[in-house]
């Protein structure tokens, strides 16, 4: 059966984007939702956004680092700047358990109907490596099966491919899965982009056409800052939402 995914992720707890792109996505025919993780962190409505995730589009999706130390509330935050951490931890009080277990129930990587699902990195999934550079990403293509990998984490829009030995990079353009080629795809950032463009960012693929498309629709980011100011989120990461950064 012919599909149209739309794969998100980084929505990092701002329902004002996650809902822009799940109306866009409609538009588009969606018909499957998969995401690569972090619902959750940085931002103001972690419930909207688990229950927009989980209930209403039934996403397949893995865990994000967000997502794994929100929910294991066990786990210290040495890792996280003092920010970062502060909002984690804000956010495992807002979450029910059932919100929690959900989460940590999540697999940290996923094959779904020939695709690859996964926040950072195939190689090593529970370090969440970022991926900006051709070493990072041949290191993952080791253990990359399937023709198309989806993934996130640096919150940046790219495309790396692989074919025989060469690794490439690629800005983000739609272009069509060929045959015999490797694609590791970061689909960006719904609720939080870091490429200078305040526009939610997510993929949409094509299972006829083969064919991936980045989308970038726009939101209310003033709504979303405000909603920021009223949970008394940090002020770094209300500015940024209006930097794209």
């Amino acid at each position: 059966m012919d599909k149209r995914f739309a794969i998100l992720g980084d929505i990092h707890s701002n329902i004002d984007a996650l809902k822009a792109v799940v109306d866009d996505a409609r538009s588009q025919s969606v018909t499957d939702f998969l995401c690569v993780g972090d619902i959750v962190g940085y931002n103001a409505d972690p419930i909207g956004c688990v229950a927009m995730i989980r209930d209403e589009l039934a996403a397949v999706t893995v865990r994000g680092n967000h997502d794994h130390y929100c929910a294991f509330s066990e786990e210290r935050l040495d890792d996280f700047q003092p920010l970062a951490a502060s909002v984690i931890d804000w956010t495992r009080r807002q979450l029910s358990d059932i919100d929690m277990a959900w989460l940590r129930a999540l697999p940290l990587q996923k094959l779904h109907m020939g695709l690859g699902l996964v926040h950072s990195t195939l190689d090593m999934p529970d370090r969440w490596g970022y991926v900006f550079d051709l070493l990072d990403a041949e290191a993952h293509f080791t253990y990359q099966t399937t023709t198309l990998s989806f993934h996130g984490h640096t919150h940046v829009p790219l495309v790396f491919s692989k074919q025989g030995n060469d690794v490439m990079r690629f800005d983000p353009a739609p272009f069509h899965a060929g045959i015999g080629t490797k694609y590791f795809i970061n689909v960006g950032s719904v609720g939080q982009p870091r490429d200078g463009d305040t526009r939610s960012s997510y993929v949409i693929f094509d299972s006829k056409t083969r064919r991936v498309e980045f989308r970038r629709p726009v939101y209310d980011v003033d709504a979303a800052m405000d909603r920021n100011i009223r949970a008394n989120i940090p002020q770094r990461f209300i500015n940024r939402l209006a930097l794209g950064r």
